[in-house]
């Protein structure tokens, strides 16, 4: 297997950075009281869940790295030819790739949120949402503290950025205008990742790996909580070629979303044939359940918005996702403890 690049020790850690423009419009706020109904209670739910994981997660935990941290029975290329021809030691290494590649993407999706949210106490209009943005810029610096010491001493392995995880976040992070980092990192991305997160926290037995999720979910379900919140009303009376707009950025981000986990980091890794993995992914049981389960909280929480309009409605139709409108996502919190 062509390895990753394998995370150095933190002395020798080579920095990498990268710049891309930005420009969108600060907002000074200058009626201090509270001004958006649900924004004070959230901004105090926040200050009483912080949380420290360098004490509060038990990090002498001792992982190891090829075991199935994720069951390898809802592994969508066991029927996979190549797969099959691999021995024992070559599966315990694919193991250690995937979990740590999907690591890997949680870490890179939480720096993203991290930016977004720094910019979001700049933009909104409301001091309560600033309030509230603040603690959730904590909250992300906290999430990538925590992935990225996981990647580092348990798992030794640490993955570029997916294509199309960049390409969204890139035209969130760019976008002028506040509404749309609400909708591509809170209401999308956020919401994509609660699913995964949820996903992983019930079938990993790993228990450091297992509480420390836990911990993250608690938080991204306040920030999705947020974005509903803050934009509720928001798009009643907005000028049809302005909606239109957030149409054309709810299809594509939820059209590259659904068709990015396929593989293809891994594919290149093990010299695999790409269109092959994709192609199995694709019609594997689990990989068509999980890409589905991924929207159970986006196309709700949309529905809430207002923003099932006709046009993206065919668009989710089309991928397969418009049956997870009417889900309560506040009762999927509830299952999970999060509530």
């Amino acid at each position: 297997m062509k390895s990753p690049r394998h995370v150095e020790p933190v002395d020798a850690t080579d920095l990498q950075l990268e710049t891309i423009l930005t420009s969108f419009d600060t907002n000074y706020v200058w009626n201090y009281g509270s001004v958006k109904e649900g924004l004070r209670d959230l901004y105090e739910k926040a200050k009483r869940d912080q949380w420290n994981g360098t004490l509060q997660l038990d990090w002498k935990t001792d992982v190891d790295p090829e075991s199935e941290i994720i069951p390898a029975a809802v592994d969508p290329l066991q029927s996979y030819g190549p797969y099959q021809k691999l021995d024992a030691r070559e599966r315990k290494r694919l193991r250690h790739a995937q979990i740590s590649l999907q690591l890997s993407q949680f870490l890179h999706g939480e720096q993203g949120a991290l930016i977004v949210a720094s910019q979001l106490v700049g933009g909104v209009p409301w001091i309560d949402a600033k309030y509230y943005a603040a603690t959730q810029t904590m909250d992300e610096a906290r999430h990538v503290e925590v992935f990225s010491r996981y990647l580092r001493e348990k798992l030794e392995w640490e993955w570029p950025i997916n294509e199309s995880l960049k390409e969204l976040l890139d035209a969130t992070i760019r976008d002028s205008r506040w509404d749309f980092k609400y909708l591509g990192m809170q209401i999308i991305i956020e919401g994509l990742a609660m699913a995964a997160f949820g996903s992983l926290h019930q079938m990993t037995q790993e228990p450091l790996l297992k509480e420390l999720i836990h911990y993250v979910m608690r938080d991204e379900a306040r920030h999705v909580a947020f974005g509903v919140v803050s934009l509720t009303g928001y798009y009643e009376d907005m000028p049809p070629n302005e909606l239109s707009d957030r149409e054309d950025f709810i299809i594509y981000a939820c059209e590259l979303m659904r068709n990015r986990l396929v593989g293809d980091q891994i594919s290149e890794a093990m010299g695999w044939n790409r269109e092959e993995v994709r192609r199995t992914v694709l019609e594997s049981p689990a990989g068509q359940q999980f890409r589905r389960l991924l929207f159970a909280r986006v196309v709700p929480n949309l529905k809430r918005l207002g923003l099932i309009t006709p046009r993206v409605r065919e668009a989710f139709e089309k991928l397969g996702i418009i049956e997870f409108e009417d889900f309560d996502p506040e009762e999927q919190d509830r299952r999970l403890g999060l509530a």
